[in-house]
Order: C-alpha cells, then structure tokens, then sequence
C-alpha cells in the first residue's frame, strides 16, 4: 500500500508541474513525425487481482500528424506485472510482463486535449520464456503540449479464455523528429 500512495504522489506532483507550467498549446502538426519515450504505472484488472498487485512499464511512441488535430501512432515498450504472494503455497506468484506491439489514432478534440484508441496485439513474457499472444485493445485520454504527454488508459487483453488488462498513468516526453 505505501508504494501505490508514493505512486499516487508522484502522479499528482507531475499534474502539477505539467498544468503550472506555461507552454505553448500544443496539438499535433499536420506532416510531422514525433516521437515520445514515457513511464507508465497502473494497477491490474479482470483475472490479474489474483496474482498481481502492480504494473510497471516503460514505452516509445512514433506519432505521425495527419492533420493539425489528428494523428495515427505506433507504439511498443514492456509492462512488468509485479507478483502478490499466493495465500495457499505462501510464495510469490510467477512474475510475467506483456510486450504490446500497438496502431493507433489521437484526436485532439480541444486544445492539448485528445482521445485515444489503440489495438494491436500482446506477447507475454513469463519465467520460462514466451507465454501467449494476446488480442490489445486500449482507450485513452490525454493531455499534450510541446514537450509533454500524460495520459491515462485503460489497457485490455484478450484471447486463450484468459482476458485480463490494467488501469494505467503514463508519462512521456516527447519531441519532433
């Protein structure tokens, strides 16, 4: 519990450096590439609450703009599910983490504000090597300016009668290529 109230501190502390901060608004340049590399933290959803208490991931984004409010992504990285103890055997859980291979769009419906929708697929990863490929599908809403990103989603997997997924923060830093 004290590492989700870190967790929540950091998360509120980062709100609020990026809305006091006075950067220009940003959507997103039509025939512009960009590219962000952020943090994300989330907490387990479905068939995961059993076995895992935490998400911790890293990811890099490439983001084409289309037009001035609308741009089709690419985005990959890890997420690590860290473990809960298995009240019956008292040991740890396997640990696993997902490889999510995603396409998707961001609409920015009002300045720095946008909607996001990704679907992509899945390729986990366990103690013994590589698990199950899954079916990714991922909303978002989020808030961008110049150089920062912030977003928070809701990430689902599918597929192999073992659906599970997980609410997510990410944080990025993002800049044109």
């Amino acid at each position: 519990m004290k590492s989700l109230s870190k967790l929540t501190t950091a998360a509120i502390m980062a709100l609020v450096v990026f809305f006091a901060t006075n950067l220009k608004a940003q959507t997103t340049p039509a025939n512009a590439w960009r590219m962000g590399i952020g943090f994300d933290s989330g907490l387990p959803t479905g068939n995961l609450t059993f076995s895992s208490k935490l998400v911790l991931g890293g990811t890099i984004d490439l983001q084409y703009g289309v037009t001035n409010n609308f741009a089709v992504t690419l985005t990959s990285g890890a997420d690590h599910f860290l473990s809960k103890i298995n009240p019956v055997t008292n040991h740890v859980f396997d640990s696993f983490g997902v490889i999510p291979i995603k396409l998707g769009i961001k609409e920015f419906f009002a300045p720095n504000i946008y909607f996001g929708a990704q679907t992509g697929i899945a390729i986990e990863e366990t103690d013994s090597g590589v698990g199950n490929t899954k079916f990714a599908l991922v909303p978002a809403l989020g808030y961008a300016n110049s150089h920062w990103d912030i977003s928070a989603r809701y990430e689902y997997y599918s597929g192999q009668s073992d659906p599970y997924g997980f609410v997510a923060l990410r944080i990025a830093y993002g800049f044109a290529l």
